[in-house]
C-alpha cells in the first residue's frame, strides 16, 4: 500500500458548475463565480472585501501594493515560512525582516517582532502555520502602537479561529491560499481580504490592472483609464466555478482533516511521553483546522531515519521550510533580527504525516502502526 503525503479534496458540484461557467460565456475574471467565491468569504468570515486571486503569492503582492511598500521599507516576518511570504517584499525593493517563531506552535514570536520595528518599519506579516492562530490581539495591539500594518498569511487558515475570530479577520488584510495542498483548492488560486475599509476604493483599482474598470462596469463612467499602480489580480471563472463547489463544502473537508488529526494526535500520545517525539500543540485559544499534522523528533537524525522507514513502507512524509534567514535569497535581500534558535532547531527536526481529507482511519492507523515498530527497533 502507497499513502501519499497529500490528495486534493473532492467536493459534488465541480464538473456541474465548470460546465455552467461555460455555457454563460464569461471565462475571465468578472463573473458570477468570481462574485460567489467573494460572497462567500464576506459573509463567512465576515470580511469587508474579497479578491479572488491567481494564487496567495500573487494576494499577497497585492497587499504589498496597497500597503505602498518599496525601497527603504521594512516588513516583519517569520523566518519559519514558505518562500512568497518574503519574496513580495523584496520584489517590490524592501527589505524583509526576518525573526524567530514560538517552540510551542512555529507561529511567529511576538516578543521578538518588537524588537525588530524600527522607523523604517512597515508592516507584520505574521504567518498562521498548519492553521493555528498566532497570537493576533497582542499583534494588533503591537501594531497600533507603532501605526503598522498587519497582513496575515492565512494560506494555511481557512475556517480556522484565534480567541473566537476567524483567522484572515484580525490584520488589516489577509491572503488565503486554495493551492492543491490546501484544505480547499481549486488546482492554482488565492484570495485577498481587507478589512480596512480605507483600502477598499484603491483595491478595485489595484486588482485590476490599475484602472477604474469597476466603475465602468457600474456605470459610475463612460470609460476606464489607468489610474494607479496594478496588475491582473483576478482569477479565472473555471477556477473560481471549480472553487465555489469546494468553499460550499469547507466544513465537511476540515471537519474530515479534523478527524485524522485527533487520531494521530491521541494514538501517538504515548510516544511523547516515553521521549521519543513532540506532538504539535494548539493553545486552547485557537481552533484550528487541521491543515498539517506534524512531530518534532529529537534530531535532525532520527527524523531523517523515519523518514526514510516510512518511505519504505510506501508511507511519503515530509518535513518543510528551510528557514528563508538562512537561504540564499534571505542572506541576500534580507536580514535577522534575534536569535533564530528555534527557527533553526526546529526545522530540521519537523517532519509532517500525510493529511488529506481523504485518508482512511485504517491508513492513519497503519501510519501510526508504522511510526511505533520504528521506535520499537530502535
Amino acid at each position: 500500500m502507497t499513502i501519499p503525503f497529500n490528495i486534493p479534496p473532492k467536493s459534488s458540484n465541480e464538473e456541474k458548475y465548470i460546465a455552467e461557467s461555460i455555457l454563460n460565456r464569461k471565462l475571465s475574471g468578472e463573473g458570477s463565480f468570481n462574485k460567489r467565491c467573494a460572497d462567500w468569504f464576506n459573509k463567512t468570515l465576515p470580511t469587508r472585501m474579497t479578491v479572488i486571486t491567481p494564487s496567495c503569492t500573487s494576494a499577497l503582492e497585492m497587499a504589498m501594493v496597497l500597503a505602498d511598500v518599496g525601497p527603504g521599507d521594512e516588513v516583519i516576518v517569520p523566518s519559519f515560512t514558505f518562500t512568497s511570504t518574503a519574496n513580495v517584499i523584496a520584489l517590490y525593493g524592501a527589505t524583509p525582516v526576518f525573526v524567530d517563531v514560538l517552540p510551542s506552535t512555529m507561529n511567529i514570536d511576538v516578543l521578538a517582532i518588537e524588537s525588530a520595528i524600527t522607523s523604517r518599519t512597515k508592516a507584520i506579516i505574521p504567518v498562521h502555520y498548519a492553521g493555528v492562530g498566532c497570537e493576533m490581539d497582542k499583534i494588533m495591539a503591537l501594531a497600533n502602537q507603532y501605526r503598522l500594518l498587519v497582513i496575515e498569511d492565512a494560506a494555511q487558515g481557512l475556517l480556522a479561529t484565534f480567541k473566537g475570530r476567524a483567522l484572515g479577520t484580525w490584520g488589516h488584510m489577509a491572503a488565503f491560499s486554495f493551492h492543491e495542498t490546501k484544505n480547499v483548492v481549486c488546482g492554482e488560486g488565492g484570495c485577498l481580504v481587507i478589512n480596512e475599509p480605507s483600502l477598499i476604493q484603491r483595491a478595485e483599482i489595484v486588482r485590476d490592472k490599475g484602472t477604474n474598470r469597476q466603475q465602468f462596469i457600474n456605470g459610475q463612467i463612460d470609460k476606464y483609464t489607468w489610474q494607479d499602480k496594478g496588475s491582473s489580480y483576478l482569477l479565472s471563472e473555471l477556477s473560481a466555478a471549480f472553487l465555489l463547489s469546494q468553499l460550499e463544502e469547507a466544513r465537511l473537508i476540515t471537519s474530515k482533516r479534523l478527524a485524522i488529526w485527533r487520531q494521530y494526535h491521541t494514538k501517538l500520545e504515548r510516544l511523547e511521553k516515553d521521549g521519543h517525539l513532540k506532538r504539535m500543540i494548539v493553545p486552547t485559544d485557537a481552533e484550528h483546522n487541521g491543515h498539517i499534522y506534524y512531530l518534532i523528533l529529537k534530531n535532525e537524525t532520527a527524523k531523517i531515519a523515519l523518514l526514510s522507514y516510512l518511505k519504505n513502507y510506501g508511507i511519503q512524509c515530509t518535513s518543510h521550510y528551510v528557514p528563508l534567514h538562512s537561504s540564499p535569497a534571505g542572506l541576500k535581500y534580507g536580514r535577522a533580527v534575534g536569535s533564530m534558535k528555534i527557527t533553526s532547531d526546529h526545522s530540521s527536526r519537523l517532519l509532517r504525516l500525510p493529511m488529506f481529507a481523504d485518508l482512511l482511519p485504517d491508513q492513519a492507523g497503519l501510519i501510526i502502526e508504522k511510526i511505533y515498530a520504528f521506535f520499537e527497533a530502535a
